[in-house]
Order: structure tokens, then sequence, then C-alpha cells
């Protein structure tokens, strides 16, 4: 059985999901009324939302390409959410044919549209986990056969972390997380935060408490601990559109608008 749009039985309609409100802000087609209805009510109050998202997918593909030129050639995609244009797998796939990509998200309407785009891509694949169970999604990951733990890997936590509570203790699963990945991994991390952010910002991200995924909102020095020991490249975590911009144009007067830090570390392999 399908609900309305085509998505699978399972899905909870009685409440709007980030991934949905996320993929109407991008102009995607896979969501439902009452995740249109949350999103515009959070548009009313910051008009540049939509911005704030492209940003960070933009974000995104500059730290892929960045891995891409690094040598990286399979990535850990958590919190993928719904497919849309410039996924992982059509950038790095684009710079290597034998790029390996595992999506993982906890929304089934996420990996159901994933399932569909990634047909006969037999290099790429998705999973339903919840990044709270960090251990499963390392284990879905090996028995896909894609990721290889023993070679260098991108982990890629874009827009994600936040949606995990502090009660949930996000530094333990970050930890688990870089534990498994061989010397020469990298770990991209985009993250919203309150440093800088306008009372109207604020007052919108709350009603993410609407969703199943309550955003909690951190500052850079909780941001830049998720990153552990591991070298953090540079320019640092900064304004998502500081990282790395393709042009000088890239980047406003005003980058801390898109409420959100991004940044870009590598396991260095310890010295003696």
């Amino acid at each position: 059985m399908q609900t309305p749009d085509g998505a699978p039985t399972e899905i909870d309609l009685s409440r709007p999901s980030a991934a949905r409100v996320y993929d109407y802000f991008l102009g995607g087609a896979h969501n439902f009324e009452i995740d249109r209805q949350l999103a515009e009510q959070i548009a009313a109050m910051t008009p540049n939302l939509a911005a704030t998202m492209r940003s960070g997918r933009e974000f995104l593909r500059r730290a892929v390409r960045v891995l891409l030129d690094a040598g990286i050639d399979q990535f850990l995609d958590i919190g993928s959410g719904i497919p849309t244009v410039g996924n992982v797998h059509e950038v790095a796939q684009a710079a290597n044919p034998q790029a390996r990509i595992v999506y993982v998200d906890i929304d089934p309407v996420a990996v159901a549209h994933s399932h569909e785009l990634l047909a006969g891509n037999e290099r790429a694949t998705a999973v339903l986990a919840d990044l709270r169970e960090p251990k499963l999604i390392l284990d879905h990951a090996r028995s896909s056969g894609l990721i290889d733990f023993d070679r260098p890997l991108g982990i890629l936590l874009a827009g994600v972390v936040h949606f995990v509570p502090d009660a949930d203790r996000p530094v333990d699963i970050l930890a688990t997380l870089r534990a498994a990945a061989a010397p020469g991994s990298y770990l991209v991390i985009s993250h919203s935060t309150f440093e800088d952010q306008p009372q109207e910002m604020l007052d919108a991200q709350r009603l993410s408490a609407r969703t199943a995924t309550e955003i909690t909102l951190r500052s850079r020095a909780e941001i830049t601990g998720f990153f552990g020991d591991w070298t953090i490249l540079e320019p640092g975590v900064v304004h998502m559109p500081l990282w790395r911009p393709e042009s000088p144009s890239d980047v406003d007067e005003h980058p801390e608008r898109f409420g959100a830090f991004g940044g870009v570390a590598r396991h260095d392999r310890a010295v003696g």
C-alpha cells in the first residue's frame, strides 16, 4: 500500500517531517500538506530560510569535491534527506565513476525515493536508520558491501546532528563514528547555531518541535567539539558560505544570516 503521492504506508502523516519540510524549501515534490503548512509558517518568520537550505547543499557539494580531490572514493552520508539535484552520488560519480555512496536517513519517504533514484546504480544505496544508533548505521554500511572501513572514507553529517538532543549524547555518537574510520578519512559537519542570529530566526527554529526531530541550536565551540581530535581543515568551522567559496561573489555581506556553521576535518595517523 501507498499513501498519497506514492509514499510508504508506515509514514506518520499526523506530524510534519523535517526531511519533507527541507524538501519543500528546496523546491521538491516529496512532501505533504502538513509539511507545507509548517514550512509556510517558518517562511513567514524567516523569509531567507530557503536560501539557507540551498546554502547548506552548496556547502556539502563543495566539501565533497574537496574530499574527492584528496582521493576519497567512498562516502557515508548520514541524514541524507530526500533526493534533490546535486546529490552526493551525482557529484562524486561525475568526478569518479567508481565512487561508492551509502545514504542513511530516518525518514521512510527519503529512503523510498532514494531507492527509486538509485535504481540501477550498483555503487550507491540507501538505508533506513537513526543517527542515534551509530553502531547499527556502521553495520548497515558494512553489510551493503559498498563501504570498506579499512580504507579512508568521507563521513557526511550535513544538517543532521542538530536533530540530536544533548540527552542523546551526540558527542558519544560522533566518537563512535570517528572510531570506525581509518586514518586518512574525513568528517563533514554543518550544524545550525544560535550565534549571530536575530530573534525571529531563533523563534522559527523552535517550530521544529512540531516535527519528530526538534532542532538543538549549538555554539561554534560545541560544533567544533564534534570533530574530536581530527585535524580541522582551513578555514576552520565557519559560517557555511565562508567555507571555501568557489568565488568571492558567492559570499554576501552577511554570511551569518544563513544560521549554520560548517567544517571539515581529517583523521591523521597518530605519530609515535
